[in-house]
């Protein structure tokens, strides 16, 4: 036991989820079994760090689909996109294979839902937010969206007794609350969705930033400035007392921040590597001893895209069960892990696949 005059605690979990996971291995996948370039609408995940890495590696980012050559084969992003960037798409003549995080799926399919059944969709988000804008593009003529309790309050909807809602997945949730009980209260009937659109993910990383501001009360947050579940991080710290700094890198760190005990997390599209360098920036500047937490393990894995598995295959690409991080995470601890994997929280969620068969997209192992 060391003597440091200061703790740094790492909060844990921190840093990719399996939604990201998955689409950083969809590119990486398809630059070798289809090589360079592959084009991605839109950032794959809002990091630049994993941005970057892949550009370095033959991806091409871009906003409009009007600049993918016919017949090249497109990524669509983990946030998702609408039916009408799909039909561009295929319009276009290009091979497309989806990355959007099936959590982010499972929300488009509830908007198909109710606007099949007549409802008014009231869809909490940001409505710049590119997933927001995917979600709503699945039901345009039905759906309204509200950020703010006060946008709740001045909704005018034509039928207040067929209202649905759903969510933006990397919303605070103690912000999608307020709005929630807001909309309830407005609309006693409104539908809710069967289980909370707020992903297992931003869930824990927010839970585990809780624990973290009862610990201290410095904290920076790892992660890029687009992110919406890490400024959600920052949001919650605040909520919670500690003093929050969102930064993208090591450098970021103003040594006038630091003082007494600290913590650090990260967002969940951020590589591990940027948090330790900024473990190491921390402990530079101070007499700091490290002390990492962990409120719950994340055993979640989302399969690879059938089409590219089978591509991958005949190439001779090596496969690995469910996604190569998530697959590599879960490997970490045999004796616990290599037989039934757990939700979120923990809970027993049914057997892990070994099959290295090409698996549907979209399957969700443990949801």
């Amino acid at each position: 036991m060391t003597n440091a005059a200061h703790t740094l605690y790492l909060a844990a979990p921190r840093g990719f989820c399996a939604g990201v996971d998955r689409a950083i291995d969809i590119v990486e996948m398809a630059l070798q079994v289809y090589g360079a370039p592959i084009y991605v609408r839109h950032e794959i995940v809002h990091n630049r760090h994993v941005v970057d890495a892949l550009r370095e590696k033959g991806a091409i980012f871009t906003d409009d689909l009007a600049e993918v050559p016919r017949g090249a084969v497109v990524i669509f992003s983990a946030h998702g996109v609408s039916p009408a960037v799909r039909r561009e798409a295929a319009e276009r003549g290009l091979k497309a294979l989806d990355a959007t995080c099936p959590l982010v799926t499972k929300v488009h399919l509830e908007a198909l839902r109710y606007a099949r059944d007549g409802f008014t969709i009231v869809l909490i988000g940001h409505r710049n937010h590119v997933e927001v804008q995917g979600t709503m593009g699945e039901a345009p003529h039905c759906t309204v969206v509200v950020e703010t309790v006060a946008d709740v309050e001045s909704l005018a909807l034509p039928d207040p007794a067929r209202v649905a809602y759903i969510s933006q997945t990397t919303l605070s949730v103690d912000d999608v609350r307020a709005i929630v009980e807001a909309l309830k209260r407005k609309y006693p009937a409104i539908r809710e969705p069967a289980k909370a659109d707020i992903c297992y993910a931003t869930q824990n990383r927010q839970d585990a930033v809780k624990e973290l501001s009862r610990r201290c009360k410095v904290i920076l947050v790892v992660g890029a400035p687009t992110s919406s579940n890490a400024n959600r991080l920052v949001e919650v710290a605040a909520q919670h007392g500690a003093r929050a700094y969102l930064i993208e890198a090591a450098e970021d760190i103003r040594p006038e921040w630091i003082a007494g005990d600290a913590g650090i997390t990260a967002g969940a599209s951020t590589p591990e590597d940027v948090v330790q360098a900024c473990v190491a920036r921390v402990r530079a500047l101070g007499d700091y001893r490290l002390e990492e937490f962990r409120l719950v393990e994340e055993r979640v894995m989302f399969p690879l895209p059938g089409e590219l598995l089978a591509g991958a295959k005949a190439k001779g690409v090596a496969i690995a069960a469910g996604n190569e991080r998530a697959a590599a995470r879960a490997a970490v601890d045999p004796g616990d892990r290599d037989s039934v994997g757990a939700g979120a929280q923990g809970e027993p969620a049914g057997p892990a696949t070994e099959s290295l068969a090409p698996a549907p997209e979209f399957r969700i192992r443990h949801h």
